[in-house]
Formats: C-alpha cells, sequence, structure tokens
C-alpha cells in the first residue's frame, strides 16, 4: 500500500504541493491530475522517495519511501528520457541494472516485451533510429522491464495510434490484475474515467478534486442528457435548470443543473409524438476538470 499522509513540499518560498493525502492500495489504478505546473510532477517524485516531503509523510508497504524501495518501483515520465545512441538492449541492460537485475532475467524480459509489443527486430537497433511510437513503446518497457510492484504512468500514450495504445492499455490491465498500484497521469482524461477509480486534481499544488470518480460525479451533480427525437430545442432551453442545449448529427445534448431537471426534461418529451433516444449521463471528467480548475483538458 502506498500512504501519502499530509504531504507539502517547499522549494524556497514556493509551495508546490500542499497538503495532499491519498491511499492506494494493490490493484489500484490513481488517477493523478493538473494543468501543468500544478505539482503532478514533485507529488511523483515524493511518492519514488526522489524527494523527501517538506511536511508530512509518504509511505510504501508500511515504511517512509525511499531509494532502498527503487528496485520495486517502475517510472514512465512525460518527457523521454532515453539514451538515444545506444541499442534497445543497451539501454534496457543499463535501466535493468539500476534495478539491481541479472543480466539473463533482464534479456528474457526484453525479449518477452519486444515481442509482445511486436518490434523484436529493433533489439540491436540504436534508440535514435525508432520513430517516436516506437520509443514510447521502448520507454513503456524500461518502466516495467523490473515488473514493478509501484508502476507510475505519466503520459504513457503520447505519440501512439489508437492500435499500440489498446495495447498498452492491455499490458497496464495486465500488471492491475497483478496487484501493481499504478499511478497514471494523462491529459487524455477520456483513459482516466476508464482506468481510474479515484482521482485527485492538482490545481497550485493543493488537492482541488479528490475521492471515488463515481462519487466526484455524484457530488458534481450536473447531468447531461441525449435526445433524439422530434423535440423543439428552443422550448427545453427555455426550461429552468437547463444551462445549455447543443445540437449535433445525432440530435441534442441537453446540459442540466441537476437530476431534478432532468425530470422537467423527460416530462417534456412525454409529450412528444416520436422519441428514438432519450438517455441520462453523469456529466465527464473533462467537463467536472474545467469547471473546478477553469481550462479545457487541451491545455492540461
Amino acid at each position: 500500500m502506498l500512504e501519502v499522509k499530509n504531504a507539502k513540499m517547499m522549494y524556497g518560498d514556493l509551495v508546490a504541493v500542499d497538503n495532499l493525502s491519498f491511499t492506494i492500495k494493490p490493484g489500484d489504478i490513481f488517477g493523478l491530475l493538473g494543468t501543468n505546473g500544478a505539482g503532478k510532477t514533485t507529488t511523483f517524485r515524493m511518492i519514488m522517495g526522489l524527494l523527501q516531503p517538506t511536511e508530512g509523510d509518504v509511505f510504501y508497504q508500511g515504511e517512509k519511501v525511499g531509494y532502498h524501495h527503487v528496485n520495486e518501483i517502475g517510472y514512465m515520465i512525460e518527457e523521454r528520457s532515453l539514451l538515444t545512441k545506444l541499442t534497445v538492449k543497451e539501454l534496457m541492460l543499463y535501466f535493468g541494472r539500476l534495478k539491481d537485475m541479472d543480466k539473463d532475467l533482464i534479456l528474457r524480459r526484453l525479449d518477452h516485451w519486444l515481442d509482445r509489443f511486436d518490434i523484436p527486430h529493433y533489439k540491436d537497433k540504436k534508440i535514435k533510429e525508432l520513430s517516436k511510437g516506437n520509443q514510447q513503446k521502448i520507454q513503456f518497457i524500461s518502466a516495467i522491464i523490473n515488473d514493478p510492484k509501484l508502476l507510475v504512468l505519466d503520459e504513457p500514450f503520447n505519440g501512439l495510434d489508437p492500435i499500440n495504445m489498446e495495447l498498452f492499455v492491455e499490458v497496464i490491465r495486465e500488471f492491475q490484475d497483478k496487484g501493481s498500484m499504478i499511478v497514471f497521469s494523462s491529459h487524455q482524461l477520456d483513459k482516466v474515467e476508464s482506468f481510474c477509480e479515484e482521482i485527485v486534481v492538482l490545481e497550485k499544488g493543493k488537492p482541488v478534486i479528490s475521492g471515488r470518480l463515481d462519487k466526484v460525479k455524484k457530488d458534481f451533480k450536473k447531468q447531461n442528457i441525449h435526445i433524439d427525437g422530434d423535440v423543439d430545442s428552443e422550448h427545453i432551453k427555455t426550461i429552468e435548470g437547463v444551462e445549455e442545449v447543443i445540437e449535433n448529427n445525432n440530435g441534442l445534448i441537453v446540459k442540466v443543473k441537476d437530476e431534478r431537471v432532468n425530470q422537467r426534461v423527460f416530462d417534456y418529451v412525454k409529450t412528444v409524438k416520436s422519441i428514438r433516444r432519450y438517455e441520462v449521463e453523469e456529466a465527464s471528467l473533462s467537463e467536472i476538470f474545467i469547471a473546478k480548475v477553469g481550462v479545457s483538458h487541451e491545455e492540461v
């Protein structure tokens, strides 16, 4: 288990992270989100023992996290940190030895993952000769080569096409099934929604959203209603509590203040002769993020 308790990190007078607490259990995928400069990278470094918090504590398996836990941790950073003049094999031997792995074990696992990602022929190629997408695969392999119990993934899908993105998803799920703790950060909030049961959103170092994602959505209250039928969009706009009506090729998206407004909209829709679709969903994580933080997820 990983426990962050009232962690605060200061650089001089700058408060990078302030009063942050959360717990991650084996098999959890935890979402750590925020705008650029919100404190995510500092938090990553604290939970891996690379930085000691100015105040508060970070515990890994019941003891303060530190460098002695490095063999059980994998980290994939947003910026590529590959030594481009080395071959894939040389690079993986270097990273594996940093985790006290035996050479034969490193090479066995490397062969396994290169096969899994359909790039076995790149083993003796230099990193600089690979495409951005294949470099991303190598960076991912470097994070999982030691079979980590704590896996930190910062923007793991950068540079990937949809097919390889789904392959990454499969592998991440496999680590989850094995009981690894996974800390996940991504600008693609739809992926966060599909992965994470619990999240923390940081803004200027402070948690502005935290808890189980289903509860976060419920507490936000706002809902979206998808309607396809012979309805009068102008009439729907006049219903008390309707905040916005968006027309698209599939009908209308009606954004409402809370579930009570949903009932008012439904009362009108019942009077319409032809309705092909009426579906209510909670607000997306992207909408909640924008409301709480104030920027669109493209700017995160």
